[in-house]
């Protein structure tokens, strides 16, 4: 909540970000967080739009309240369209986590389907829009905010789905190389990982990941990249957050309690973190809690916790996504993979945008994630993620090797994607 004073500086904030963003929060190295989200769908036709809400899923689960966790760990969380998500703990290397997720995947997906629920991994629902099922204050404030100038914000919030990779920092030697490294290599995971071809209306948009493509028509002052040439990863993040508008502003009564409601007021006019640190507002001043919230609210490729989080990869069908997983841990953490992706990558750099739309069909981008691949399933064994080798050489044989992505299946056959299956039709 903010102060009715003038209370933080620019420096509070570089400090901020120096002690507790850049500050490992796994001291050590190899260690792998996943994060994996579904599409959910019931499997009643007569159920309006198919939405399955939270409590259901809850009961589904036998859960009582968002933020429980499965029997390996994974925490159970809600995107404001149902979606479900599962966010696992760090895990000392890829295997140990991948193991983890798919065990807690599994768990979700047979008490889910025992109610007639559906798990779908496709990155962008193309059977509607969908109803925002989460009333919470944080989820209105930001819808509101988007309606202002970007009305694709109801579609990331409802109907986006991804797999999202956490690595270390690493050492203090290599937080630099491993922030640019992991930038790097947001094309190549994009065009490798693409899996949504449609938009809302079930249509084909011509690009295999519609999903990146609705993140790219959203505020660019929050979604773009926050590295810049030159500039160290620290002084980056905190230029890029400060230069950010505020979306919300905590309302919340304080001191609030556990059980207190939450209260946002969304900011419709624009008003950079650090405008508001110089001029105020009419609600008060920033305080660091403000500045941590709103971090939450920067939604970047590439993001920095006290970790790295990897958040360009489309959601995919169970037998994908470790793969998704795997490939890019030992694209970070091995050293020689590590050296081929940054030669590799330097030929697309920049290409996002074409990585979304044309993924392997562009010939540049197919051989930096042939590439990429080749040195990554090698590196398997070395980063501690050998069980992920034969999935990945299938992947390879499937869909790299010929230049295709998992959109591809989908693109070509739309009726392969059903609400009653998972879009991994063989």
């Amino acid at each position: 909540m903010p102060s009715p004073i003038r209370s933080l500086t620019t420096r509070d904030v570089r400090r901020y970000v120096d002690e507790q963003v850049f500050t490992s929060a796994t001291p050590g190295n190899g260690h792998v967080g996943v994060e994996v989200e579904w599409v959910t769908r019931s499997v009643d036709r007569s159920a309006e739009r198919h939405t399955v809400t939270p409590d259901q899923l809850l009961a589904a689960l036998g859960l009582s309240a968002p933020g429980d966790v499965l029997p390996d760990g994974a925490r159970v969380t809600f995107e404001p369209g149902g979606q479900l998500e599962l966010s696992g703990p760090a895990f000392v290397c890829a295997d140990t986590a991948i193991a983890a997720m798919a065990r807690d995947a599994a768990v979700a997906r047979r008490a889910v389907s025992a109610h007639g629920i559906d798990l779908v991994g496709i990155g962008l629902d193309p059977a509607g829009l969908r109803d925002r099922v989460i009333d919470g204050a944080r989820y209105a404030a930001m819808e509101q905010y988007f309606d202002t100038q970007w009305p694709d914000g109801r579609v990331m919030m409802r109907n986006t789905a991804s797999v999202q990779v956490n690595v270390d920092l690493g050492a203090p030697s290599h937080v630099e190389s491993r922030w640019q490294r992991a930038h790097a290599i947001v094309p190549v995971l994009a065009a490798a990982f693409a899996n949504s071809p449609f938009d809302t209306s079930g249509s084909l948009t011509g690009s295999r990941s519609s999903r990146l493509d609705v993140w790219r028509r959203l505020d660019p002052r929050r979604t773009r990249a926050a590295a810049r040439p030159g500039t160290s990863a620290a002084t980056a993040w905190t230029t890029y957050a400060l230069d950010a508008p505020v979306m919300m502003i905590d309302t919340s009564a304080a001191p609030a309690s556990a059980n207190s409601a939450k209260s946002f007021a969304p900011i419709p006019r624009p008003l950079s973190f650090a405008r508001w640190i110089h001029d105020g507002h009419e609600l008060g001043w920033p305080t660091i809690d403000d500045f941590e919230y709103h971090l939450s609210t920067l939604f970047p490729p590439v993001r920095p916790r006290g970790w790295f989080e990897l958040r360009t990869i489309d959601a995919l069908p169970d037998e994908w996504w470790p793969v998704a997983v795997a490939v890019t841990a030992a694209l970070l953490d091995d050293d020689t993979a590590a050296d081929i992706a940054t030669r590799a990558s330097a030929a697309v750099a920049g290409r996002a945008h074409l990585a979304a739309r044309d993924s392997c069909h562009d010939p540049e981008l197919r051989t930096a994630v042939d590439q990429c691949f080749v040195a990554a399933i090698a590196a398997l064994p070395r980063i501690g993620a050998a069980s992920a080798r034969a999935a990945t050489e299938a992947y390879y044989e499937r869909y790299v090797a010929p230049g295709r992505c998992p959109a591809d299946d989908l693109h070509h056959d739309p009726c392969r994607w059903s609400p009653s299956s998972d879009v991994s039709v063989t």
